[in-house]
C-alpha cells in the first residue's frame, strides 16, 4: 500500500468534462500541484452519497483557501456514472474522476475485491498530494467512515 512520502503511480483516468470525454494521466492531474484526493467504493452508494462527497462539497472553498489547486473524487466507476453522480450532488468544485478498471486503486494497493457486489473497488481513503507525492494519507478500516472525511483533510492542511 502506498504510504506518506510515496509517489503516485502512473495511470490514465476518464473524466467527462462539458460533455466531452477526457483521459488525463497522473502527471497532468498532480505534477506541480497541491491536490486533495479522496476515493469512494462506489458512486451513488449510501455512505458515499450521504456523507463522504457532501462533506467535501461543503468544505471545498475552505480547503481551496489552504493552497489546494484541486479536489478530486475518484471511484472505480465509468466517467458517465461519475459525472451523473457529481451533477446529482451539485459537486461543481470537485473533479469527478473515473478509475474504470480499478488500475489506479490496484497500483496504489488500495483496492478490494467485493466479489459479486461489484468486483474490484477502491478502499475508502483521503490524501493530500504535493507534486505527485503523498503528504497525508487517511485509510478507512473496512465498513468504516471515520478518518477520510473533509474535516480531517482540512485540519491536515
Amino acid at each position: 500500500m502506498i504510504e506518506v512520502g510515496g509517489t503516485l503511480p502512473e495511470a490514465v483516468f476518464s473524466l467527462l468534462e462539458s460533455g466531452e470525454m477526457k483521459n488525463p494521466d497522473t502527471s497532468a492531474l498532480f505534477s506541480g500541484k497541491k491536490v486533495v484526493l479522496f476515493a469512494v467504493p462506489g458512486a451513488f452508494t449510501p455512505t458515499c452519497s450521504a456523507s463522504h462527497l457532501p462533506g467535501f462539497i461543503t468544505l471545498a472553498d475552505k480547503i481551496k483557501t489552504k493552497g489546494v489547486d484541486s479536489i478530486i473524487c475518484i471511484s472505480v466507476n465509468d466517467a458517465f456514472v461519475m459525472d451523473a453522480w457529481g451533477k446529482s450532488q451539485n459537486a461543481e468544485e470537485i473533479m469527478m474522476l473515473a478509475d474504470g478498471k480499478g488500475a489506479f486503486a490496484t497500483a496504489m494497493g488500495l483496492d478490494m475485491d467485493t466479489d459479486a457486489f461489484g468486483g474490484i473497488r477502491s478502499i475508502r481513503y483521503s490524501m493530500i498530494v504535493d507534486d505527485g507525492v503523498v503528504s497525508a494519507l487517511n485509510v478507512e478500516a473496512p465498513g468504516r467512515f471515520e478518518v477520510s472525511d473533509a474535516e480531517t483533510i482540512l485540519k491536515q492542511l
